[in-house]
This record gives structure tokens, sequence and C-alpha cells, in this order.
């Protein structure tokens, strides 16, 4: 239960909730911490006076609207409430969890003899008084009824008590005279806890003190805070208990609010109804949320498993690299060095993205944990009207939360592979131009993540088609920078002419155009294939050019050159064409790689 812990501490004082009340935006605050962030209008500039004077805007003229009625922290002014001469600027200070707050713009008299007052006798609220939630920041003017009008949110504060009391101290013996010992017992009449040496000596079991009741430590200090349940009243009227359920208002009211009209011409439900029906909406929703926090339980672990990968091959690959290095000439050693650092480098990037996303979901699961285990313990509420305050609020979060553990959530940002390796082959004269060359890649597939919404995979997404009659652009989920790279595609359906384009393209490339139409992409469009037409493309990086193939004819001596950097397979297309893709093939016996990189890389 410690990942609930947050969802019980106010915004404001950082502690656990003391008297919780239910804002209007369904956020809670202390009672105490409401009252200190009170900010009065003074009386003699009241919204009503300023817009009768015709003496401009002034900092308060958003106050001159619905009481109730909410709005955001830039229309709203918060933080700037020193615009008038008779209401000094109060500086804005921070609770610990961040919060703006502001203290008591009123500041209390002192007291005035030693009488100590009733604990709900609380000073009247000043006039004109606004409240900013510090969680949302929307602000609302309260009525004469003051922060008594503001529900409580009984089934929080009961909560908050079952957590601290799971959490308490063991209790200690009260009659101790040095190094209290650890309480065995608590008698119910006497109020007090002992210890066995204590309890024989102060509390012996016979005489008036054998007709007591002694109890366990932990069901005296519950007896000790237990209370009866308090009967669930109207704010607007409360004499009257909460009976119903008004259903376009979202709250609990009583039959006077039906028969003075405020809610009579709304629909309204029994209490009890719509209690079971809301928890019911929550538990479902909860499920929901459950399965997301296993899914990033397991992700979790993939991500620390793909830590120790990446260790792994990261060790694994260096002892390759020195060994390597070491069989090679002089020259070889002060090229080794470079070697070293950059496979360093990529392996410290590895790991900290790795690392970083696991702090990301770490947190995000706490998060998750936490809700849905306050959640729960709301759920064992048996308190209808109280459950019903918050359990639209609640239902809400859940379904936020769920829904930001999305698509690509739970998807890992790191491959644990190196996608290096050492070509040793180049002769002495050519060791100064020793450089990594990208891994062969045995096969790919179309991204799933970078296509275009309209795409439609298949067949492990080797098979792409389109919902729309306009193009659309699906690439490669590999993208090469070296080597000699050839790979083919087969047309399975060609209706109407629909004209795709087959090539390359940058990472950034439109995928809402026809491939080639900006700078980011190279491409053949549609010359003279149809229907089980097999196109190939290849990409050799040591002379920087591209060709086409049809039906394993080359069209053309060279499409395009000077080609350098990232490219990824690509192809635009419509609802008219499908394709399949192949890969890990070896170039056409035609072609003969450049003399640049005769050892380069073929896939």
């Amino acid at each position: 239960m410690d990942e609930m812990e947050e969802e019980l501490k106010c915004p404001v004082c950082g502690s656990f909730y003391r008297e919780p009340i239910i804002l209007p935006c369904s956020h809670n605050i202390c009672l105490a911490c409401a009252r200190n962030i009170l900010v009065q209008t003074p009386d003699a500039e009241s919204p009503q006076s300023s817009r009768a004077s015709g003496s401009g805007v002034s900092d308060y003229d958003y106050l001159d609207l619905d009481k109730m009625s909410l709005y955001s922290e830039a229309d709203s002014g918060y933080g700037s409430y020193g615009g008038f001469v008779s209401a000094p600027t109060t500086p804005c200070q921070k609770s610990p969890n961040g919060v703006r707050v502001f203290p008591p713009t009123v500041p209390q008299p002192p007291p005035q003899h030693h009488l100590l007052q009733h604990p709900g006798c609380l000073p009247p609220i000043p006039r004109n008084s606004c409240i900013t939630c510090p969680q949302c920041h929307r602000s609302l003017i309260l009525d004469d009824r003051g922060l008594r009008g503001f529900p409580k949110n009984r089934v929080l504060e009961g909560v908050v008590d079952r957590y601290q009391q799971s959490k308490a101290a063991a209790l200690k013996c009260q009659l101790c005279e040095k190094s209290p010992k650890e309480a065995t017992v608590m008698c119910e009449q006497c109020d007090v806890f002992y210890c066995d040496p204590c309890r024989l000596r102060c509390h012996p079991p016979r005489g008036p003190l054998a007709k007591h009741r002694l109890v366990p430590p932990a069901q005296g200090r519950i007896s000790r805070r237990a209370s009866p349940r308090k009967i669930s009243t109207c704010t607007e009227h409360e004499l009257e208990n909460l009976s119903m359920y008004c259903v376009q208002c979202k709250m609990p009211v009583c039959y006077q609010c039906l028969e003075e009209g405020k809610h009579g011409t709304h629909e309204v439900k029994a209490l009890g109804a719509m209690w079971k029906l809301h928890k019911g909406q929550l538990s479902q929703a909860l499920n929901g949320l459950s399965d997301r926090a296993s899914e990033a339980k397991e992700f979790l672990v993939q991500l620390r498993n793909m830590v120790q990968h990446i260790q792994e091959n990261g060790v694994e690959f260096e002892a390759c690299l020195v060994a390597q290095c070491d069989a090679l000439i002089d020259a070889l050693n002060r090229r080794k060095a470079q070697l070293l650092a950059r496979v360093n480098k990529e392996h410290e990037h590895k790991l900290k993205v790795v690392r970083d996303q696991i702090s990301h979901c770490t947190v995000k699961l706490r998060q998750t944990t936490g809700l849905m285990e306050y959640c729960l313990e709301v759920i064992k509420e048996n308190d209808p009207s109280g459950f019903l305050q918050i359990s639209d609020a609640l239902i809400r979060r859940v379904h936020m939360t769920e829904s930001q553990w999305g698509k690509g959530t739970l998807t890992p940002r790191m491959t644990s592979d190196f996608d290096l390796t050492l070509d040793s082959g180049p002769l002495l004269q050519t060791i100064h131009q020793l450089d990594f060359v990208q891994m062969k890649v045995a096969w790919f597939t179309f991204d799933t993540a970078s296509a275009h919404p309209d795409i439609i995979f298949s067949n492990d997404n080797l098979t792409v088609t389109c919902n729309s009659y306009d193009d659309r652009v699906v690439m490669g989920n590999s993208g090469f920078s070296r080597g000699v790279h050839y790979w083919e595609m087969t047309v399975d359906r060609y209706d109407n002419h629909p004209d795709p384009a087959f090539g390359v393209a940058r990472g950034d490339v439109l995928k809402d155009v026809m491939l080639g139409k900006d700078d980011k992409a190279w491409a053949m469009t549609d010359g003279g294939i149809g229907k089980g037409a097999t196109i190939g493309v290849l990409l050799d990086f040591t002379r920087g050019i591209l060709i086409f193939l049809i039906n394993d004819e080359q069209q053309g001596p060279v499409a395009f050159e000077g080609l350098e950097g990232i490219y990824y397979p690509a192809i635009s297309l419509n609802r008219n064409v499908q394709v399949t893709l192949h890969t890990g093939l070896p170039i056409p016996d035609f072609y003969t790689p450049g003399e640049v990189d005769p050892t380069g890389s073929v896939c």
C-alpha cells in the first residue's frame, strides 16, 4: 500500500488529509488548508462597484461571474491579488508538494482570554472570499455558507485513518517511568496501555479491577479512534439526510432539494442503486487498469533483462574488438582507441536510454498502483453518498491513467544488439580508413509505428495495402547507411491503375503524399507493372547509387546518385494495390559492388 500514500496527502500542506473537503473540480483539500489559501476581495472594491464606476479593468473583474463558476489559471489572475491600495500584495508561498499557496490575507486577532474554543467553532469566512484549487488552478467565489458549502470527503478520511493505523509504530506502555516497553494490553475502562510488569503492578486482576476488559493494543487503538458513523446530511439543508442521487448534477440530494425546485426537474435515482452502479463501474474500470499494470510489470522485467543483455553484449563486443585490433600492425593501435571509444559511447547510450525508460515506467507504474490501491480502499467504504461524491472523478482518473499506457508506452526504445561489426580485411595501406560497418540485416519488415494510419498490415507485417484512395507511405523498420542492400516487392493486387511508387526515404518523409513528391524520398513510379510483377531495389552505399529492377530486368543504368546518410526502404500505395516484401536476398548476378568498399555488407 506504499504507492497509495501520495493519494492520501493534501497538495497544500503535504501531510495526510485532515477533515478533507471536495471542491467542485473534484479535487480534495484539508479544511484548514482551504482557509489558508482563501483570497479576499476588498469590500471597498467589489466587482459590482468596479464595473459601475467605469474605472477600467481591474484584477478582480473575473470575480464578477456566477458564484461557483470555474476558470483557468490564466483567466483567474491566480497569484496576482495586489491591484488595490486596500489589499496589499501577499507573497506567494509553496507547500511541501510544490503547490503555490497564499497565507491568510486577514490576520487573526490575538486571543482576549485563555478559554479554549470548541474545535468546530472556526472564525467566520470574510466576505467576497475566493479559493483557487491548488491542483487544477480553477477558482471560485464562496457563497454565504463559506467552506461549509463544500461536502466533506468522509470516504477519503476513512481511508487515511485506516492507512495510518496500518503504518503506526508499536504502542508503548504509558506507565513505565524509564524507557517505556512495548504495550501488551489496553484497559478499555481505564483507557491506558500497559506492559506486562506494569499491568501486574498497577492493574491487578482482582477487586473492582477484575471486571475491566483488557484488549490487545491494536484493538484498543482502533476503539479509541472509532466513532459512530456520521449521518450523511445535505450541504444545502443541514437537517435533511441525503437520500436520492441527481443524475444531471451528479450529486446526492435530499427530498427538500427536490421540493424546492432546484433539482425538481432533474432525473433522480435511489442512492443505494446509484451507489452499487458506480461501484460496479469503478470495479470494471479497475480491471482494465489492472491489466495495464500487469503488462507494465512484465515490461519492466523485460527492460531489466535488456540491461543485462546490453552489458553482456557490450563486454563481448569490446573483447572481440580488442582481439582484432591487437592482431593488426602498430598502425591499428593508433586507431584502436578511437574504435573503443565509439563502442563505449554506443554501450552507454543504450544503457542510458533503457535505464531512463525503466525510471519513467517505474514512476508511472507506481502512480498507477497507488491509484488502484486507493480506489480499492474507496470501494470498501459503505457510505453511499460519500462514495458517489468522488466516484465519477475516480472513474475518469482510472480511464485517463489507463489511456496513458497506450500504444508505444510498453515498447522498448532501444535494442540490446550492437549493430556494429569490425571489418579486419583491409590492407595496411588502407588502415587509416578503418571504420565500423553496419551489421548484416538478414531481414526486415514494414514498420507499423511510422506508417500512415490508413496503411493495413498482414502476413507478419510483410504485406501491406491501404484503406484510402489517396497515396499513403509505409517504410521498412530498418535503416541503412553502409554496404550494399537488395530487396524485392511483389504486386499481389493491382486495380484501376493505382500508380504505386517504390524506393527509399529519409525518416521524416511525408506520409500522406506519393513517395518522391518531396525532397525526402527517391522513388520509381509505375513503370508498366501489373499484378504479379516483382520490383527489385538495389541500394549501394559504396557508390552512393540506387538502381531499380522489374521482373529481374534493370530499369536504366542508375536511377539516383550521391546518396549519403540513412535511408529506409519505402513505398506509397492506395487501396487498389497490395504488395508483399521479400528481404534477405543476394544481390543480382549482373551487379558488381563498387571498389570503394569491396567488403561492404549485403542483405
